[in-house]
């Protein structure tokens, strides 16, 4: 009996001893994260864009890297890598070190339509990568040329179900959020209108000035002066609110009763995932700052775009789930999965 209960005690003490070592090892990866948080950044920060030097993501992005730059204390770097449908920055980043000084910045088509539209994919939005800050929506404004005889989005789905198949739209190519967002609209309803991808957004709504194509739901900040000189017809916006520069047009969904419609493309800011989390935290923290900043605002609002007040990490991450499973079952049902 006295050996069994040695015994017992032997094991007991292994068992405490193992659980001590566990628990120093937490508090060691705990201390670790926080003097990581306390002494980053240590060296300059770069943010990789997957959008070229002048578009509006690269202004807006430079607009809140001076921010940030001013909080941290260190140079908030621009790297405009455009290419391979945001891939090239996607690999600048995960090739880089996960230490908090390289930072991905880029739209819901890295992280929630390359997956189903490309067949193979070097990388895992959801795996790969934590959304740090998702801090605004790109909304587009469905237009029409103004020789087409209607004045509502209700009159032109009965114009197009009366025309069937006689109606054409553009985009700035396949797959992308302005052609799935006509897509969206045509599954809603049935309808039959035909695609016509251009190379870019200009081309695409310059199309719908000459009368070469019919519709489209453009990219906002590429469509205002057309709206304004007359020369497009506004129907609705693909946001579920209006556009503080253009109030006047109505959102899609208002227009037609249907309260959930809602086609969007978004920008986050983005880490590899294995980036310490007190890092990840500081970051979304700055970036809330940094986005409230009245400069920062105003030229998202000059842009066409929508403000949002950065979410927890725990909800964005839910919410780019939520885009990724949206987007991939429209891609799937009209036939465009792992065709790139």
């Amino acid at each position: 009996m006295a050996a069994t209960m040695r015994f017992r005690d032997r094991r007991w003490i292994c068992a405490l001893r193992a659980m001590l070592c566990v628990a120093g090892a937490l508090a060691c990866f705990v201390g670790t994260g926080s003097v990581l948080a306390q002494t980053w950044p240590s060296k300059p920060i770069t943010l990789v864009l997957i959008l070229a030097p002048g578009t509006g993501m690269d202004v807006i992005v430079r607009a809140y890297a001076d921010k940030l730059s001013q909080a941290l204390g260190r140079p908030v770097v621009v790297d405009n890598k455009p290419g391979g449908s945001g891939i090239v920055a996607v690999n600048a980043v995960l090739g880089a070190p996960a230490d908090g000084h390289t930072f991905l910045v880029a739209t819901s088509g890295v992280f929630a339509i390359n997956q189903t539209v490309f067949k193979k994919l070097n990388y895992d939005p959801i795996a790969d990568f934590v959304p740090v800050s998702l801090y605004l929506k790109s909304p587009f404004i469905l237009v029409v040329r103004p020789t087409l005889p209607v004045q509502s989005a209700n009159e032109l789905v009965a114009y197009a179900k009366a025309h069937k198949g006689q109606l054409s739209y553009s985009s700035p190519g396949a797959s992308t959020a302005p052609q799935l967002a006509v897509e969206m609209m045509k599954s809603l309803y049935s309808l039959d209108i035909m695609h016509i991808p251009y190379k870019s957004s200009p081309q695409s709504i310059t199309d719908i000035v000459a009368g070469t194509v019919d519709l489209a739901f453009a990219e906002a900040g590429a469509s205002f002066e057309l709206i304004r000189a007359g020369k497009l017809r506004p129907l609705g916006v693909s946001s579920l609110t209006r556009l503080s520069s253009f109030n006047s047009i109505p959102p899609f969904a208002e227009a037609v009763g249907v309260s959930d419609f809602e086609a969007v493309s978004w920008h986050v800011m983005a880490a590899r995932a294995d980036t310490p989390r007190a890092i990840l935290n500081r970051m979304h923290d700055e970036m809330k700052r940094a986005i409230k900043s009245p400069e920062v605002q105003e030229r998202m609002v000059n842009l066409g775009l929508i403000p949002v007040e950065p979410a927890s990490i725990e909800e964005t991450q839910a919410y780019v789930r939520a885009e990724a499973a949206k987007w991939g079952t429209l891609v799937r049902n009209i036939g465009a999965a792992g065709t790139q």
